[in-house]
């Protein structure tokens, strides 16, 4: 049973709204570009491992998504976990695509691709280091803690794994996604009795529901940009046109004519995504590139926000919360 559901990360989601609030010609676009890049490839990759989990038993698993949550001292982050009576399973996918050497006399991962070779960090230390933060996160709630194993989960079939011939234990760590559920199944047939009582077992999957915790994080600040970088006013979806012209309460595109009566919605996501969850009159007029005031006013009650406040100061709570994990 999948508990908590894989959805597109925030941070996928931000820097989607980034990229479109930038002028095509600014310089920081190419190195935006290859973050989206590089997560937008590693959530196809953990999207990949959901058809073989297909194949379990859902009464017999509590799968979790993307899970993050804060051990004594600091957060951790878990592409898949996965909770049974007899064991917790931590999944971590990497969606590398051509020959990986674990190298485990300098403990690094070497991907060679068209005869050029690049080290990343080793995934077998940071499931080291989740299994090692699960524990201490269950310690911090006060739960029985069953036996924690983990894997790495190589996403892309065609992706070739060596490592050295004294590494003998890598093929109990390192698998490719399609044996997913038969490594499942062996851990389950290893175990001969159950370690959490169903009082247990609901009481952790209560807590990791409670406790996860969004990564969030100001995406301007992180490439070092202000409002000023942005394109204001809203954006035509059918040929990104800005601003729209708003004509009897219809926003109207000058280039494609394209008319629409909610496209101030998307672009509202925008600012929620890129400038936070609440907004004023003041704000809303600034950034969708419109003068009136009751204009302003009226886009805000139609989608009946919640707000605290009076007057200048009434603040709006935007409605995009779900767009979080």
């Amino acid at each position: 049973m999948i508990i908590k559901e894989r959805k597109i990360p925030l941070s996928i989601l931000k820097l989607q709204a980034l990229l479109r609030r930038l002028p095509p010609t600014h310089p920081k676009i190419p190195i935006i570009l290859s973050e989206l890049h590089k997560r937008e490839a590693g959530y196809r990759g953990e999207c990949a491992i959901d058809f073989p989990l297909s194949f379990l038993e859902p009464k017999d698993y509590f799968i979790f998504h993307d899970i993050r949550l804060q051990d004594q001292t600091r957060f951790f982050q878990i592409d898949t976990l996965m909770l049974s009576q007899k064991f917790i399973l931590i999944i971590e996918v990497k969606n590398i695509a051509g020959s990986l050497y674990f190298d485990s006399t300098f403990n690094q991962l070497i991907r060679t691709k068209d005869g050029i070779e690049s080290a990343f960090a080793d995934p077998l230390l940071q499931i080291e280091r989740q299994e090692s933060q699960l524990k201490k996160w269950c310690i911090k709630y006060g739960m029985v803690e069953p036996p924690i194993y983990s894997l790495v989960v190589i996403s892309n079939p065609q992706t070739i794994i060596r490592t050295n011939p004294e590494n003998r234990n890598l093929q109990y760590k390192v698998i490719h996604r399609d044996t997913l559920p038969t490594k499942i199944q062996q851990i389950e047939n290893s175990i001969k009795q159950s370690n959490l009582s169903d009082k247990e077992l609901k009481k952790m999957i209560k807590n990791i529901s409670k406790h996860h915790s969004e990564a969030d994080f100001p995406i301007l600040q992180r490439f070092d940009l202000t409002k000023k970088d942005m394109i204001k006013g809203v954006l035509c979806e059918k040929c990104s046109m800005s601003p729209l012209l708003r004509r009897s309460r219809v926003w109207i595109c000058s280039r494609c004519e394209t008319e629409s009566k909610d496209a101030h919605i998307r672009a509202l996501r925008d600012y929620y995504l890129l400038l936070g969850p609440t907004i004023t009159n003041r704000q809303l007029r600034e950034f969708l590139s419109i003068s009136s005031s009751a204009s302003a006013t009226r886009i805000l009650r139609s989608m009946n926000l919640p707000s605290e406040g009076m007057n200048k100061g009434k603040v709006y709570h935007l409605p995009f919360e779900n767009e979080k994990g």
